[in-house]
Parts: structure tokens; C-alpha cells; sequence
């Protein structure tokens, strides 16, 4: 991320329905109403349209003008960490040094030490003194990224220097005056003590109660992955869009970010299309062929039926099978016809 970059506001139309597909841009556009920039590269952009992330968002830009520590919670691969950058980059200490210490990457003994630094000769198998995250941080922000990861013996350090507003470096006699913005995130709620001091709570609800953010998200993501790919982005198909809209997305923006990564490589230059989002699901989570092939039937009956208005007999025709036929396929795939008449 730039350091020193400033947050931008956006405006469009609200979101496009229509089916061509241009949807991906459209979207993407659609998807301004409620964007924030953290930095100046396209994927730190913030996207919220629904009103539980709006809200996540609002909340955030509040506690970035605060001076109290923060703390994000929300399920993994929700967007905590951007959302922690975002803050530092909202802040009065947005010049300053960000540092992002991800405690579950640390082994637990040395955790008090990437976080508060030692002096020499603490660990004898690092004998050299250690420039903790805390004080490499100094004039900025430290995000703790994972804070549930932390040793309790860490933790409980943690919440003292918040108390004293003073740190000392493992194996040192002198304090030090704590000089950086704390911003904390966790996959979960650890008590409104975790601290033991005043701060900002923002919680990240799953992507799956946020349901208006997933078409916006996807036409993001879509741009991202074909500058990666190198291709044009084309958009998704409107079976595309609808199987978007009934994924539980459990991943959360992770999830949604890598399954549109993959499905833009399997598309080439073309407009993503659900097959292409069914392939790129994880091997474990991929549907048997024949919950496959009953998904591709009733996506291509309600699209037939779409473009005939819900005449069952103009849809035969346009599938070119008979019309008995054809109404057993939608009896069978649960489609009610009359839901596409006008």
C-alpha cells in the first residue's frame, strides 16, 4: 500500500440489470456507490453496497479518527486485514510506518519478541538484539493481524502496555513509550475486556449477509483477475450472476476473489459462464456430474423461459423439444413458468 494516500468517494447509477455481457463493467461501476480507496492500486479498493457493509465501513472511517486501539472482528477471509489498512490510511497517522504482524505465522515462544523486540542475548539461539514490530512501527500503525492466535502470555503483555501506554523489550531495563496506533483483528469475538482499556470495535458480517455486496464484489474481482490473466474482462453470463447469488460462499471474499480468479482462466476471453464457475470450486467441493447436469438443466430452462416470456410452447420450440418433454424437464427442475411472464 502507498503510504500517504488519501481516500476517495465515488458516485454512479445504481446496479445494472441487465443480461449482456457488459454486466462485469456495469457492476463494477454500480458497485462506486459505496466504494472507498485505501491505496492507489485497484485491489485496495473497499466495496460495501450492502448495508451491513456500509455499515463495517462507516464504523471504520469513525474509529481511524480516533486515538484508541482497534479492534476488527470478523470470519476469515471477510476482508479484515484490508479493512485494517484502510484504517491506518484514514488516520492522522496515515504518513507514518504500517506494520502487519500475523501472529499465527510466528511459532508462540517467539511471538513477545517479533511483537516488543529483545535485546541481545535474550534467545541464545538469536543472540542478536530484535527491533520489535511495536517500535518498527513507531509514528504509525501496528496491525496484529490474528489476534485469537496470540499466546495468552503475549496477550496479557499486549493488554498491560495498552494499560501503561509504556513497553519494554524482552531482556531490557528500559520502558519505552508506546509511539504507533494498535489495530487488532480476530476471527472472533475474545470479549469486550480484551484490551482492558477503551477501543473501537468494527465487526465484518459473512459475506453471506451481505448478499448485495456479491455481484459488485465479483465484477471486481473479474477486473483484477483478468489484468492477471491478460485478457479483457468480458462479464458474467446471467446464469453466472444467479449462481453467484446462491453460493453460501463460506470463504467468504477469499473464496469469491480465487473461484472468479480460476473461472476467468478457464473462460479465456469471454464472458464468464457458470460451467466456468462450477470447474473452478475447489476439487473437494466439486458436484457430482449428475448434480451438474440437474444445475445446467435449470439454468437453461429458466433462461428459455426468460426469453419467451414464460410461453412453455415457444420454449419447446426455442429448445427444439417436444413440448411434453420439455414440460417434464420443468417439472422436474421445479421451475414455475409463470414467474417469467409478463
Amino acid at each position: 500500500m502507498s503510504e500517504g494516500a488519501t481516500t476517495q468517494s465515488t458516485r454512479s447509477l445504481g446496479a445494472a440489470t441487465s443480461v449482456d455481457p457488459s454486466i462485469g463493467r456495469a457492476a463494477d461501476a454500480s458497485a462506486a456507490l459505496r466504494t472507498r480507496t485505501v491505496g492507489r492500486r485497484r485491489e485496495d479498493r473497499i466495496i460495501a453496497v450492502s448495508a451491513l457493509g456500509q455499515r463495517a465501513v462507516d464504523r471504520a472511517m469513525l474509529a481511524a479518527r480516533s486515538a484508541q486501539p482497534v479492534l476488527i472482528i470478523g470470519p476469515p477471509g471477510s476482508g479484515k486485514s484490508l479493512l485494517a489498512r484502510a484504517i491506518h490510511t484514514w488516520s492522522a497517522d496515515a504518513g507514518g510506518s504500517l506494520e502487519v504482524l500475523t501472529t499465527g505465522a510466528v511459532p508462540e515462544p517467539l511471538q513477545a519478541r517479533e511483537l516488543f523486540g529483545c535485546s541481545a542475548g535474550t534467545y541464545p539461539a538469536l543472540p542478536d538484539p530484535f527491533v520489535g514490530a511495536l517500535e518498527r512501527a513507531e509514528g504509525g500503525t501496528l496491525v496484529v493481524d490474528g489476534l485469537e492466535t496470540l499466546a495468552p502470555s503475549a496477550r496479557a503483555t499486549l493488554i498491560r502496555v495498552l494499560t501503561s501506554g509504556c513497553f519494554r523489550p524482552e531482556g531490557g531495563a528500559e520502558e519505552r513509550a508506546v509511539r504507533a496506533r494498535i489495530v487488532a483483528t480476530s476471527d472472533r469475538d475474545l470479549g469486550d475486556d480484551l484490551f482492558g482499556v477503551a477501543h473501537e470495535s468494527v465487526h465484518l458480517a459473512p459475506l453471506a449477509e451481505r448478499r448485495e455486496d456479491i455481484l459488485p464484489l465479483a465484477a471486481h474481482f473479474l477486473s483484477l483477475a483478468a489484468v492477471d490473466v491478460g485478457v479483457e474482462p468480458v462479464g458474467f453470463t446471467a446464469e453466472a450472476r444467479a449462481a453467484l447469488l446462491e453460493e453460501a460462499w463460506p470463504g467468504n471474499l477469499s473464496e469469491l476473489r480465487e473461484r472468479i480468479r480460476q473461472a476467468v482462466r478457464l473462460a479465456g476471453a469471454g464472458a464468464v459462464s457458470a460451467e466456468a464457475l462450477l470447474l473452478s470450486a475447489p476439487s473437494e467441493n466439486l458436484p457430482s456430474f449428475r448434480d451438474a447436469k440437474r444445475g445446467f438443466e435449470a439454468r437453461y430452462v429458466q433462461a428459455v423461459l426468460r426469453l419467451c416470456d414464460g410461453n412453455i410452447s415457444q420454449a419447446a420450440r426455442l429448445a427444439r423439444k417436444d413440448r411434453k418433454d420439455f414440460y417434464d424437464v420443468i417439472r422436474r427442475t421445479g421451475i414455475d413458468p409463470s414467474e417469467f411472464r409478463r
